[in-house]
C-alpha cells in the first residue's frame, strides 16, 4: 500500500512518504533543513500560550519564528491535552490563530483518546472530535487543514471516524493517539488501527501517522498506507545519548565503533563524544539521528519505485520481535494489500521466510490460476532450472539409465496419487504440467514466465511453514484433476500424506505447445476465455532470435499483441484491444471517460483522473486497460497508473498512460 506522492502547500511541494521533524518554537537550535527536512511540524498551542512567541509569530509569521522557509504543519494542542488533561483554548480560537500566523497546514483540536480505554469513553470523545472537525471547516478561510482520526484501540470506531472525516474537505488525515502504542512496542495494535483508518480514508489525501519517528518503523508504516510521519525522537533520543538506526537503537555507552558513515560517525569516535559536554554531544547525536532518519525515508521511497518495499519491510521487521509480530499480522489483511499492490514491478520476488507467504503476489496468483483451462491430468514436477518451459526440453523423466545421463536434470521416479492407470504416452493436450515449489505452490508451465513466477527466488532448504503452505495448496489443486502424476522429489520435499502407486512409463519427454501457451497467458492476465478471444484465426507466433522467447502474435498480417520480455505479459495492439473489448463484458477492464476527454483519448493522449466517470473497480495499478465512453465504445487502450478506487477519487494527475487511440 506504499505510494509515492506530492503534497502541494503554499510554501512548496514535498514528496511523500516524508518525515516532519518536530520543532520546539522556543528551543530549537538545529537547522533540520540542512539534514534533509522538507517539511516540519511545530506546536501552535505553545506559541499561543507564550506571549513573546505569540507576538513574534503574529507579527512576522511562524516561518520567521522557527527560521524555516519550507512548509510548516502546526499541532493544535492535542498533545498537551493528552498529557495534562486540559488546555485553555477553544477549537475555534486555535484554528483562527494558526491561520493568522501563516502556517501551511493547521490542525483541529481533536480529543486524543488513549489506548485501551472503555468503549463508552472512546465513543463520547470521538463525537467531540467529529464536531470540532466540522467547526474547523467553518472557521478556516484559506488554511489547509488536518483532521485527526481517533477511536482509541477500537478498529470499528477508527473506521467510523475515518469514513465520516473522509467525506469532509480536509487536506491531510492524521491517525492520532498512537504514541503510547509505539512507545510500548504495540506495533500489531498500530497495524489494526492504521488499516481500519486507511481503508476508509480517501486515497487522494495523504495519511499522517502521528508520533512515528523511529526509522525502523518507516518501511512498515509506509507499506500499510501511511505517507507522513512526525517525531521529536531525533532530539529526545540524543538527549539520552541514543543513536537511531533502521535496525534499532544504540546507547553511546555501549558503542565500540560508530554505527554508520554519516558525517558525525565519520569524524568522531565514541570516546570523542563521551568526552564532550552534554549539550555539544547531544547536537551531534541529533544530527546523526536526522541523517539516518532521512536516509531511511529515501530508502523507502526508492523501494516503492522498485517494487521491493515488502522485502525492505521484512528486513526491518526482523529488527524487533514485536515488529515481526506486526508483520505476521499482515496475513489478516491480505485482500486489502492485494487491492493496492501493483500487478507488475521492476524487482524480483525474494522469499525471506514464512512471512513472505502472506505477500499479495501469492494471493493474486492463486486467484488468477483459477482462470486457466481445465485439463484431465496433472503432472507435477519439482523445481528445476528456469525458465521451466524452456528447459523442460532437456528434462528426462523416468529413464532406466538416468544416473549415467550427463547435463540433463531429473525429476526422480514418478508416482500416481489415484488408483487409475495410464498405459500410453501422455499427450500434452490432455495434460497440465506444473512445477511445485515455494513460494507460489503451483506454477503451470504455460505461464511460468509471467511476473513474478519466473522472477522469484527462495532458499533450497525449506522451513516447516512453507512446506505446510505448499501441502495445503496441493490439497486443493489436485482435486481438479482425474489423474495426478507426481515426482518422488516433491513427495519427499513436502512430506506429502497421500497414498501413491508407481507410474510405469520408462521414458517420457515432453514438449509444450506455443499456441496453448499464449492462450494460457491471456487467460491468466485478462480472465477466463480471453486467450481464445484474442488468438483465433491464422495465428502466427514470432520469437526473438536472440532468446527464443515469444515476442509477437499475429493473425495473418495483423499484430494482436506483444509479449513483454521483462515480465511476460501481453501488451495489446489495436486489433488485440478491439478483440478483448468485444469479448469482455462491461465494465471488465474498462476505464470510462466523459465527453470532454473522448477526443483526447482517440488521439492517444494520456487520461487524467478528473475525466474518469466510471471504472472497473477491480483494476490494479500497472494493468492493461480499455478506455471507453459512456456508450462503451472503445476509444483507446493503455496502462493504469493507479488502482480503480484511486482513479475514481483523485481529481488531479494521470490515471492511464494511453498506448494508442482508436480513431
Amino acid at each position: 500500500m506504499g505510494r509515492i506522492g506530492v503534497l502541494k502547500t503554499p510554501h512548496g511541494n514535498i514528496k511523500t512518504p516524508n518525515l516532519m521533524p518536530v520543532i520546539h518554537p522556543g528551543k530549537q537550535t538545529i537547522d533540520v533543513k540542512k539534514y534533509g527536512a522538507e517539511i516540519v511540524i511545530t506546536n501552535a498551542y505553545i506559541i499561543y500560550k507564550n506571549e513573546v512567541l505569540k507576538e513574534k509569530a503574529l507579527e512576522n509569521g511562524v516561518h520567521s519564528l522557527i527560521n524555516f522557509d519550507g512548509p510548516i504543519m502546526t499541532d493544535s494542542g492535542s498533545f498537551q491535552l493528552s498529557e495534562y488533561g486540559d488546555i485553555d483554548v477553544t477549537n475555534r480560537e486555535i484554528i483562527e490563530f494558526q491561520e493568522k500566523i501563516g502556517t501551511d497546514i493547521g490542525t483541529s483540536l481533536d480529543i486524543p483518546t488513549p489506548p485501551y480505554v472503555k468503549r463508552e469513553r472512546a465513543e463520547k470523545e470521538l463525537e467531540i472530535t467529529l464536531e470540532r472537525a466540522k467547526e474547523a471547516l467553518e472557521v478556516r478561510k484559506n488554511l489547509m487543514l488536518n483532521s485527526v482520526v481517533q477511536g482509541s484501540t477500537f478498529p470499528d470506531l477508527r473506521a467510523k471516524c475515518a469514513e465520516i472525516l473522509g467525506k469532509m474537505d480536509f487536506e491531510v488525515y492524521p491517525i492520532g493517539a498512537v504514541v503510547p502504542l509505539l512507545e510500548n512496542y504495540r506495533y500489531k495494535d498500530v497495524l489494526d488501527i492504521v488499516i481500519a483508518s486507511v481503508g476508509n480514508l480517501p486515497p487522494s489525501r495523504p495519511r499522517h501517522l502521528m508520533g512515528a519517528g523511529h526509522p525502523m518503523v518507516f518501511a512498515f508504516a509506509a507499506a500499510i498506507g501511511c505517507d507522513l510521519f512526525d517525531s521529536a525522537a531525533y532530539i529526545l533520543y540524543a538527549q539520552d545519548d541514543r543513536f537511531l538506526m533502521p535496525e534499532g537503537t544504540y546507547k553511546l555507552e555501549n558503542l565500540y565503533e560508530m554505527p554508520c558513515s554519516c558525517d558525525v560517525c565519520t569524524n568522531y569516535t565514541p570516546d570523542d563524544l563521551k568526552s564532550m559536554k552534554k549539550d555539544q554531544r547531544m547536537k551531534l547525536i541529533a544530527q546523526h539521528n536526522l541523517y539516518i532518519s532521512f536516509a531511511e525515508i529515501k530508502k523507502v521511497r526508492q523501494a516503492i519505485m522498485d517494487g521491493s518495499l515488502l522485502e525492505l519491510v521484512e528486513q526491518r521487521c526482523r529488527a524487533h520481535p514485536y515488529l515481526l509480530d506486526a508483520l505476521r499480522g499482515l496475513k489478516n489483511y491480505k485482500e486489502i494489500m492485494e487491492e493496492h499492490d501493483p500487478l507488475y514491478k521492476k524487482s524480483a520476488f525474494f522469499y525471506s521466510g514464512p512471512e513472505s507467504l502472506n505477500r499479495p503476489e501469492i494471493l493474486r496468483h492463486h486467484k488468477q490460476i483459477k482462470r486457466l483451462p481445465q485439463k484431465d491430468k496433472l503432472l507435477l514436477l519439482p523445481s528445476f532450472r528456469k525458465p521451466y518451459s524452456k528447459n523442460i526440453q532437456n528434462l528426462i523423466l523416468n529413464h532406466p539409465e538416468i544416473e549415467n545421463i550427463q547435463d540433463l536434470e531429473t525429476i526422480g521416479k514418478l508416482y500416481k496419487i489415484n488408483d487409475e492407470t495410464n498405459n500410453g504416452k501422455i499427450e500434452t493436450n490432455s495434460l497440465q504440467i506444473a512445477v511445485c515449489d515455494v513460494p507460489f505452490g503451483i506454477i503451470p508451465l504455460e505461464i511460468d514466465e509471467v511476473y513474478p513466477l519466473a522472477q522469484n527466488e527462495a532458499p533450497s532448504s525449506l522451513d516447516e511453514d512453507s512446506k505446510k503452505f505448499v501441502r495445503n495448496i496441493l490439497k486443493d489443486y489436485v482435486k481438479n484433476f482425474n489423474e495426478v502424476i507426481i515426482s518422488e522429489k516433491i513427495i519427499k520435499k513436502f512430506d506429502l500424506p497421500y497414498k501413491f502407486e508407481n507410474y510405469n512409463n520408462e521414458f517420457l519427454k515432453i514438449e509444450l505447445n506455443d499456441k496453448n501457451k499464449i492462450k494460457y497467458i491471456a487467460d491468466y492476465q485478462f480472465g477466463k476465455g480471453s486467450g481464445n478471444a484474442l488468438f483465433s484465426g491464422d495465428i502466427n507466433i514470432v520469437k526473438s532470435r536472440k532468446t527464443g522467447k515469444i515476442r509477437h502474435v499475429y493473425d495473418g498480417d495483423d499484430l494482436i499483441a506483444t509479449l513483454r520480455a521483462s515480465d511476460g505479459i501481453f501488451v495489446l495492439s489495436m486489433e488485440g484491444a478491439k478483440r478483448l473489448h468485444n469479448y469482455l463484458k462491461y465494465p471488465k477492464n474498462r476505464v470510462v471517460v466523459n465527453t470532454d476527454a473522448e477526443p483526447f483519448a482517440r488521439e492517444g493522449k494520456s487520461i487524467f483522473a478528473k475525466f474518469v466517470i466510471d471504472i472497473d473497480i477491480n483494476i490494479r495499478a500497472n494493468e492493461e486497460v480499455l478506455i471507453v465512453n459512456e456508450k462503451d465504445e472503445l476509444l483507446a487502450f493503455g496502462k493504469s497508473l493507479l488502482n480503480g478506487p484511486e482513479i475514481m477519487d483523485f481529481k488531479v494527475g494521470q490515471a492511464v498512460k494511453t498506448r494508442k487511440g482508436v480513431k
